[in-house]
């Protein structure tokens, strides 16, 4: 409790201050902090020399240079699509026809959106969850192009505050389900619909609240051998390095799952559980537990059942999560695919299944995986946002030690020169100073390498959906125009500002 105070003041003087949420972490945190600068380089090489797989299987870079790669859907005839928030569009990346391993090709489905997240594909319909409602759009499988227009089918959703994701799946009973994570890291929610599963019809009708006290449902699964929906949860924040729990829940209608007044297996929470009235008690004691528990601040994402009868025998039927690893812990954890197994009575084993993203010593980070996908193959695909990268798992020659190729550089052509404007440059310094961004990107959040990850107009795109803790400050195109030369001078002179 102590600690939480020391936060809380130290936020408070932060406010004072006029940081905001530039400067919202305890001293100690470690981050994976090239995130807010454009993310690792990932290459051929880097995926062989790094990642590993268990033996049976291999793993091989499908796609890089997908900015922000989040969710994924595969097409009957083998395309994988997928979803980039900050990009405002949705992806298409053709199969490998030619069998050299990456995809023949990528273009944009469907820009404009509203931070698309969450998409999946059922009939002829590609159903895609923006951050404030849902729409879908008539799709042919046959060449992977849109055979209609899109049309928002649920609307009104809010997506204000912390966890605006919306994450859907098509049900076994015929529903879609739809996951809304919570405003905050731990509060009273006044939208009853934040902080649950809901669930609609397929053309949009019907939307109820399925099931509450989810923080961060991010993922969820229908499990191919007891039709249960197992959806992970992201603990909150603020605890400590190993409390509490992030969680897998078996989510049943009208259940509640705990949050914000209790963590983990019904232990109260300090700040809204502890000292609550008997009402809340009584609330928690009847909250459904999770059914496992993973590593704290592990931030579980996407969840997938293997389906496929292509699948080594130990692997059919079992779950694979991504772990999209820890922001707010002193060493970082996480960063990998985990594959979960259930025994015969049930119990719930973990095993790594893909691993490489986090250094040994574990301060460097090489990815984030986020979603899992697979076709009828047995591929399996999962994205990356932080590299903008999508891999590909598939059977054959792999072993614990990682697959092993030719380590030579890959070739890179050289970067456009970039003209900076020194009146915008000027006017972007001052936007800078006012709000004071020096406090978090000097000794915190250096910015390294812009010129290697934007160019000006993509690094003034960045400011419409900053990743946090980088709040969204509003600026018109011309304050983010300025900003974005004022940057890229500051690397071009070689200042320690940003170097």
């Amino acid at each position: 409790m102590k600690s939480l105070l020391k936060y809380t003041l130290f936020l408070f003087l932060a406010l004072a201050l006029g940081l905001a949420t530039l400067v919202v972490f305890a001293p100690g945190v470690s981050v994976p902090w090239k995130q807010l600068t454009g993310g690792a380089d990932t290459d051929p090489e880097t995926v062989d020399q790094q990642l590993r797989v268990p033996q049976g299987f291999r793993v091989e870079l499908f796609a890089d240079e997908v900015p922000n790669a989040r969710w994924l859907a595969v097409t009957r005839h083998g395309d994988v699509i997928v979803s980039q928030p900050k990009r405002g569009q949705v992806t298409l990346l053709q199969t490998d026809e030619n069998r050299d391993g990456r995809t023949d090709g990528q273009r944009v489905l469907i820009d404009g959106l509203r931070r698309p997240h969450g998409l999946f594909l059922h009939e002829n319909w590609l159903y895609v969850a923006e951050s404030d409602g849902v729409g879908r759009v008539p799709f042919d499988h046959s060449d992977g192009r849109l055979a209609g227009s899109y049309q928002k089918i649920v609307e009104g959703l809010a997506d204000e505050g912390n966890h605006w994701t919306k994450t859907i799946g098509m049900g076994p009973d015929g529903w879609v389900y739809l996951s809304s994570g919570s405003t905050c890291n731990v509060c009273e929610e006044e939208d009853p619909q934040r902080a649950t599963i809901m669930r609609f019809r397929p053309d949009g009708s019907g939307l109820e609240v399925y099931a509450t006290g989810l923080r961060n449902s991010v993922g969820f699964d229908w499990s191919p051998k007891n039709g249960g929906l197992y959806a992970t949860d992201n603990g909150r924040d603020w605890l400590g390095d190993d409390f509490p729990p992030c969680e897998l829940n078996r989510v049943e209608k009208d259940v509640f799952y705990g949050w914000p007044y209790a963590n983990g297996n019904r232990v109260p929470d300090p700040d809204l559980g502890v000292n609550a009235s008997a009402e809340i008690k009584q609330k928690i004691a009847a909250s459904r537990p999770p059914v496992h528990d993973f590593p704290a601040h592990n931030a579980p994402l996407g969840i997938t059942f293997l389906r496929s009868p292509a699948q080594p025998g130990p692997y059919r039927d079992a779950a694979l999560v991504a772990l999209h690893g820890s922001w707010n812990r002193t060493i970082k954890d996480g960063y990998k695919v985990v594959s979960l197994h259930w025994d015969e009575q049930g119990n719930i084993h973990q095993r790594d299944f893909l691993w490489g993203f986090l250094s040994a010593d574990r301060t460097e980070v090489y990815g984030r995986p986020v979603a899992i996908a697979e076709d009828t193959s047995g591929n399996i695909y999962i994205s990356d946002d932080y590299a903008g990268a999508i891999y590909r798992v598939s059977t054959g020659q792999g072993s614990p030690g990682g697959n092993i190729a030719d380590t030579k550089p890959r070739m890179q052509a050289p970067n456009k020169p970039v003209v900076i404007d020194s009146g915008a440059a000027q006017r972007g310094e001052e936007l800078y100073q006012r709000h004071q961004c020096a406090q978090c990107h000097t000794a915190q959040v250096p910015l390294r390498n812009l010129m290697k990850k934007y160019n000006l107009q993509t690094l003034a795109q960045y400011f419409d959906t900053p990743t946090p803790p980088m709040p969204n400050y509003g600026f018109s195109d011309t304050q983010k125009r300025a900003l974005a030369h004022y940057l890229m001078s500051l690397e071009a002179e070689g200042d320690s500002s940003v170097n």
